[in-house]
């Protein structure tokens, strides 16, 4: 089975998930969006409004912002996989709980063994924290690597803070330009693709 269509077999296997309130609240599942056959993936903390509306992660303002960010370094959604901790969105958009996170992680965790990725970029604290290390600083650790497993990971503000403060942008361009050297680095001819 491809990549994709073990992807597509997991999506509709999450789409009966009852294993937090959250399912009750959602008006859609989201569940990933992109390419799983690259090896780059992207991993927020849950869903927002317009997330929830249209099922797809990261397409409200922060997402749009994203997508602006990474178009600086040559990624798109057909170069990575993006998805988020929790599938469901938190009611008005507040941080998953930890036990909202403990229920949806198993979905994330089969997700990344599809995907096999080589680089995973955390999207802000939250998803820091739980997929780097639990006593992540993204104040002073954002844009710093490290190597789990043999997949390299780091993390960025989320684009939601960006939002709130631009003061961090550039730090964050800063950020962006090595995930670009460590993309470079990993597939040397990555840039030279159509």
């Amino acid at each position: 089975m491809s990549h994709p269509k073990q992807m597509e077999a997991l999506h509709r296997e999450c789409e009966n998930c009852q294993r937090c309130a959250l399912a009750d609240t959602r008006t859609n599942l989201v569940f990933g969006d992109g390419n799983p056959n690259t090896g780059i993936m992207l991993i927020g903390e849950g869903p927002g409004e317009q997330e929830d509306l249209t099922g797809i992660p990261f397409v409200g303002r922060g997402g749009q912002l994203l997508d602006q960010m990474l178009d600086i370094i040559g990624l798109d959604r057909s170069r990575y996989y993006i998805c988020n901790i929790v599938k469901c969105r938190p009611p008005h958009n507040r941080d998953p709980l930890n036990t909202e996170q403990d229920a949806c992680i198993g979905w994330l965790e089969r997700q990344i063994s599809i995907v096999q990725p080589k680089l995973i970029i955390c999207l802000g604290r939250i998803a820091a924290c739980r997929i780097i290390r639990s006593d992540y600083r993204i104040t002073r650790e954002h844009g710093t690597w490290a190597q789990k497993d043999g997949v390299w990971m780091t993390a960025i503000y989320h684009p939601a803070a960006l939002l709130r403060d631009e003061m961090k942008r550039p730090e964050t361009f800063d950020d962006l330009k090595s995930i670009q050297s460590k993309i470079r680095e990993l597939w040397p001819d990555f840039y030279l693709k159509s």
